[in-house]
């Protein structure tokens, strides 16, 4: 008997400690991590999900499902830790003489609670209480000092997607970008923007990896998306680098770099399988009559472009291939709106947050 009373309270302790490491590190290691139960709760709450998915016949009302996806799986954490923290001090419990079972689970249930009807009738009982109420205050009031440090994060990240609506319209479109640059003659003012998104995309790859509930949380308008705002500025960095006929700026090839190093690192969070080192032979999702069909459009509008189209053609090639299989595969992720060159690319293959979460 002393033998299972023994290897009942490791368990618990094992289960206890196991929650609190997996808090710290969801929330207090600055990179934060990749455990279990971080993917483990939003993938049972995406199942919850699925049944009023299939009823979204637009966008807009798959939206309006999945702008609670994220703000309901990061309320579940705590819930599930306590719960974890729950049977954990019940097995310590019932290990040190708390009988029966259920006169454990009340106890710890009162204990974490803090609510005190469950009286403690020795000292050892009396140090599990003490700590495990210690513990589950200290649960709650970590999820509440950070969730304004979350949706500081998210309020950053979408001062500049919504300003980008203005110069690239809705859904926004790097040619769209171009077009409307060119039209107000500041087509050699583009460069001001690469610093700037430069910048975002290093606060993006902190905060996303930091906290990866961002990633699911959705801009307040159903056209716009952190990830396709990603991917129109990539694309038009690309663009005045290859294939405009304008001075060449090497803040635009710093801010792709910065953008592709970010997604990847983002996309390396959730265990999504990549290719982290793509060669120019490697394929990507836009296909060069697309590409064509753009070239031309900007010829129509009198922008210049160089003259050597095929030249023009691999240079792009070589910048989006260093991006456009993760660009892609957050898009999906994130559900994002489609977009030129970057919601419209995903295949359809079904519900896409799932994909998230792999558990292993």
């Amino acid at each position: 008997m002393i033998i299972v009373n023994s290897l009942t309270f490791l368990a618990g302790l094992w289960v206890v400690l196991a929650t609190l490491l997996s808090a710290v590190r969801s929330f207090i290691l600055p990179h934060g991590a990749n455990v279990l139960l971080a993917r483990l709760v939003p993938w049972l709450v995406y199942k919850c999900f699925a049944l009023p998915l299939r009823w979204a016949e637009t966008y807009r009302d798959r939206d309006r499902i999945m702008a609670l996806y994220a703000p309901i799986s990061l309320l579940m954490m705590p819930i599930a830790w306590m719960t974890l923290v729950t049977f954990g001090f019940m097995a310590m419990f019932w290990a040190i003489g708390v009988r029966p079972l259920s006169a454990a689970f009340l106890l710890s249930g009162s204990s974490l609670l803090t609510l005190g009807f469950a009286p403690v009738n020795s000292l050892p009982q009396t140090i599990l209480a003490f700590a495990e109420a210690t513990l589950g205050l200290g649960l709650l009031a970590l999820l509440i000092a950070y969730l304004p440090t979350i949706y500081g994060a998210f309020s950053r990240r979408e001062v500049l997607v919504a300003q980008l609506d203005v110069r690239a319209g809705t859904p926004p479109s790097a040619i769209e970008m171009i077009e409307r640059f060119h039209r107000l003659q500041r087509l050699d003012h583009l460069g001001d923007l690469w610093p700037v998104w430069e910048n975002w995309f290093g606060e993006l790859e902190e905060s996303h990896t930091s906290f990866a509930a961002l990633v699911y949380f959705r801009s307040p308008r159903p056209e716009t998306s952190w990830i396709t705002a990603a991917g129109t500025i990539l694309d038009c960095a690309a663009l005045c680098a290859s294939v405009l006929d304008i001075p060449h700026d090497v803040n635009a090839d710093l801010c792709i770099r910065a953008g592709y190093l970010s997604l990847r690192n983002i996309i390396s969070f959730f265990n999504i399988p990549f290719n982290p080192d793509p060669d120019i032979g490697d394929p990507i999702s836009v296909t060069r009559a697309e590409f064509d069909a753009a070239c031309e459009h900007l010829i129509e509008q009198g922008i210049p472009i160089k003259p050597d189209r095929e030249q023009a053609w691999l240079d792009w090639y070589g910048w989006r291939v260093n991006y456009d299989d993760v660009l892609v595969k957050l898009a999906r992720i994130a559900d994002a709106p489609p977009a030129m060159w970057t919601g419209d690319r995903r295949p359809p293959l079904g519900p896409p947050a799932i994909k998230a979460f792999q558990l292993r």
